[in-house]
């Protein structure tokens, strides 16, 4: 992975830390913004170094998400299995997916394939090969919405 791969890949790690923390202890993103700033991001949190990280892109997914998170969970709605809600989600995966569809629906420069490897290497550090495979299906599913146009079609089974 390049560096630039690698600080994007961590700042994608610390947002959804971050939309975690405020979607569980109802802080703002003021406040949050500020302690992942000074106290996680490029520095050793329990033992484990947090790497470089591309601020700007951090800052970018996280008020992002926030400024269009009505979009966002509307389209993770719409999107997701029946009987499925993006409220019915544990923290974690729910911060996921807002950030990858948020990603998806905002950051073209980034391709649909590297968006949702990205955001399945961060899934590693949270969950099982079962949530996994759910958060793939569901970030395939938004961006077969949102970019169909970068989209191969789906394989039909015979």
């Amino acid at each position: 992975m390049s560096k630039g791969g690698a600080t994007r890949l961590a700042a994608r790690l610390a947002a959804v830390q971050a939309l975690y923390q405020m979607d569980v202890a109802g802080k703002g993103i003021l406040e949050t913004m500020g302690e992942f700033e000074s106290h996680w991001i490029e520095r050793e949190v329990d033992g484990v170094d947090a790497g470089a990280v591309d601020r700007g892109f951090f800052r970018d997914l996280v008020a992002g998400v926030l400024r269009e998170q009505r979009m966002i969970d509307r389209t993770l709605d719409e999107t997701l299995a029946e009987n499925w809600r993006l409220a019915r989600l544990e923290a974690v995966s729910r911060a996921i997916l807002r950030a990858g569809a948020y990603e998806l629906s905002h950051r073209r420069d980034v391709s649909v394939p590297s968006t949702i490897a990205a955001y399945l290497d961060v899934a590693t550090s949270f969950h099982d090969d079962t949530e996994l495979k759910f958060i793939n299906g569901a970030l395939d599913a938004v961006a077969r919405r949102l970019r169909p146009d970068e989209m191969k079609p789906k394989a039909h089974a015979r």
